[in-house]
């Protein structure tokens, strides 16, 4: 048996790739191909945009796929959340579809849209939103470039962003926020249905999001004499609690913890400070709660 499963081509396609040879799965693709190998046996991986999985999801042709909350509810697509794995191909932050306008447009709210003309590649969510606010506007279609078509070809856009920094670079100025959209690993219900295909997503999902656990957090052990170990322990914080144990014929002890990656900087001279010794810092590959 196989699971179908598709995955973003294009600029997610690294950011995916990457986190899935985290999870254990290494995934190899020809220039061009949109059918890359992966060395699971019961995987089969399609490439594609991610504006369309989840409508290949909803009807069938994929068992399951990765793509964003935006493109799921723009395609309408009636599917099972497996998992929400908030990463995107520049930061760990959910992205925004956002109103944005000219900088120096008179344009201050989403009701001065009234009669104007919005350019957008998710023309559902738009119209529904402007439509839910008691706004009427002409939303066209965007076969990209979106930002620079503000002022001269339209008033505003909808687009998505990450940083911001884009929309600024273009001069641009957002007015409203539509939603915060991360990226999920979504089901055709069939296949959800299907006891082998359900334990072969959720197995899936535990390594997908153990990877993503582990992106930001390092593993920190060093030996501390027993008379310091109150004050260490004082110092670092923990998931749960420290693993200690006694160095053989010895009045030390081996103090080990996993930490956000950034704390660890100004953490290590504190413990320097305290009496420990032997501070070794690792990276980690998955932490599963």
């Amino acid at each position: 048996m196989k699971l179908r499963l598709g995955l973003p081509k294009g600029s997610l396609q690294e950011a995916t790739f990457q986190l899935f040879k985290q999870a254990g799965y290494n995934i190899s693709i020809h220039s061009r191909s949109y059918f890359p190998a992966v060395d699971d046996p019961e995987l089969e991986i399609l490439l594609m945009r991610a504006q369309e999985i989840p409508r290949y999801v909803h009807e069938g042709v994929l068992d399951a796929g990765i793509s964003g909350l935006d493109w799921i509810m723009e395609n309408g697509a009636d599917v099972v959340e497996v998992a929400d794995m908030v990463y995107s191909k520049s930061t760990a932050n959910p992205i925004k579809l956002v109103i944005a306008v000219a900088e120096d447009s008179g344009i201050r709210e989403v009701a001065d849209l009234n009669g104007k003309r919005v350019a957008t590649e998710l023309v559902n969510l738009t119209k529904k939103y402007l439509s839910d606010h008691d706004v009427t506007a002409a939303v066209e279609f965007s076969w990209g470039a979106t930002e620079v078509k503000v002022p001269k070809l339209v008033d505003a856009i909808v687009d998505i962003t990450e940083t911001g920094s884009s929309l600024k670079a273009n001069k641009l100025r957002i007015i409203a926020t539509i939603l915060e959209s991360t990226t999920k690993l979504h089901a055709n219900r069939a296949a959800w249905n299907d006891p082998w295909k359900r334990e072969k997503l959720q197995n899936i999902s535990v390594l997908l999001q153990g990877a993503l656990q582990a992106r930001f957090k390092v593993g920190l052990k060093m030996n501390v004499p027993e008379g310091q170990l109150g004050k260490i322990l004082g110092l670092l914080p923990a998931m749960k609690q420290p693993t200690i144990s006694r160095l053989v014929d010895s009045d030390w002890v081996a103090v080990e913890t996993i930490l956000d990656e950034l704390k660890v900087r100004d953490l290590i001279p504190a413990l320097k400070s305290a009496g420990a010794q032997d501070i070794i810092v690792y990276p980690l590959s998955k932490v599963i709660p």
